[in-house]
């Protein structure tokens, strides 16, 4: 059974990314129903509206709450995952350079958060240096920030071998930075040159694969709510049906999470079971 205290966690990037996620379709659809209007801030020959052209438009309420609500809860989803590895459901950093490492990741991501929000609000119509200004602070501080949290869960993974969603989790974000970094690259060079339609399908393309980014960071929440389930069953004298003796934590029926009796080696942590 999952305790609903800590099943909160997991849900913060999932408010994130459907929000997000919907946010996108919505804009998408309006615009289509409409009939693909042109509108001023796009180029003559540009077929494409960017999301920054629609909202520009009547839907600029929806883009500044969509953007509000998916950084927000991305940032809060960031500051869970500190929080889960101090208090030990998460693998715990294990020296001041992880910590260190988490908490540039917080700070660039914050500094993402503030330009997707502030795009949004100073849009290309009205504000186009600013927004562009915005545009990529929002995609560097994003980025940089994957890269910190990857630099931060490869020293993890020397120390935690075994725990192979920290793995999976490192492999996702390694993918999104290369991914992003590499569309980011052909998208800034197709946005202020005369292919800006190619670039309105690159900017497309990028808001959804945030989508995933986002999506990893309930696979790194989701087992701290089974780490938390071993610890009040270890407390109650049973992990994974092996009775516990209290005092020295040694399992005497081999329960999973630790050696066994008479393994001559020290009980592993019911965290380091799943993460």
């Amino acid at each position: 059974m999952v305790n609903l205290k800590y099943a909160l966690f997991w849900i913060l990037p999932l408010i994130s990314a459907s929000t997000w996620l919907a946010m996108l379709l919505a804009m998408f659809i309006v615009w289509e129903l409409q009939g693909s209007p042109h509108y001023v801030s796009m180029e003559p020959n540009q077929r494409i509206a960017y999301i920054s052209d629609i909202g520009a438009q009547e839907l600029q309420p929806l883009f500044i709450a969509g953007a509000s609500v998916t950084t927000v809860f991305l940032d809060l989803s960031f500051a869970a995952e500190r929080w889960l590895r101090h208090t030990g459901l998460l693998a715990k950093n294990m020296g001041n350079a992880e910590k260190g490492l988490s908490a540039l990741s917080i700070f660039f991501a914050v500094g993402g958060t503030c330009g997707l929000i502030l795009l949004s609000i100073f849009d290309t119509v009205s504000h186009p240096k600013l927004h562009n200004g915005f545009l990529l602070l929002f995609i560097a501080g994003y980025i940089i920030s994957a890269i910190f949290i990857c630099a931060e869960y490869q020293r993890l993974g020397v120390h935690f071998r075994q725990h192979r969603v920290l793995r999976a989790s490192f492999w996702m974000k390694l993918f999104f930075i290369i991914v992003e970094v590499l569309l980011a690259a052909v998208f800034i060079g197709t946005s202020f040159t005369s292919h800006r339609s190619i670039g309105a399908v690159l900017e497309w393309i990028i808001a959804l694969i945030f989508t995933l980014y986002v999506l990893t960071f309930f696979v790194d929440l989701l087992p701290a709510s089974r780490n938390h389930q071993s610890i009040a069953n270890m407390e109650t004298g049973h992990v994974d049906g092996a009775t516990v003796e209290h005092g020295n934590g040694i399992a005497v029926n081999g329960g999973h999470g630790y050696d066994g009796a008479g393994s001559g080696q020290q009980p592993k942590p019911p965290m380091a079971q799943n993460y």
